[in-house]
């Protein structure tokens, strides 16, 4: 049961990622308004990390910008640890 709710959960908040990301990059092309970055670094925190990484390189999205890629890859390395955690408790049972 909870696996099914953890997979519900992160197709939806990588659906709201993606367009999120997918609206900034347009945005951005026509030099209009941009999303804040500490949403985008929110919804990294939020969802499944490999898809952050793939969509950055899809839409070549925040891909330059130091100061946001140093959050982006703590958000990464975060992941990882959570994830080494689960996996070490999960394991341990």
């Amino acid at each position: 049961m909870i696996i099914k709710i953890l997979l519900i959960y992160f197709l939806l908040i990588n659906i709201v990622t993606f367009t999120i990301r997918w609206i900034d990059k347009r945005r951005a092309i026509k030099k209009k308004w941009r999303i804040p970055e500490k949403t985008l670094l929110i919804l990294t925190l939020l969802g499944w990390i490999v898809w952050a990484v793939f969509w950055m390189q899809v839409f070549h999205h925040k891909t330059i910008k130091s100061k946001f890629l140093i959050y982006f890859r703590s958000a990464v390395a975060a992941w990882f640890i959570i994830l080494w955690i689960l996996f070490y408790f999960y394991l341990q049972s």
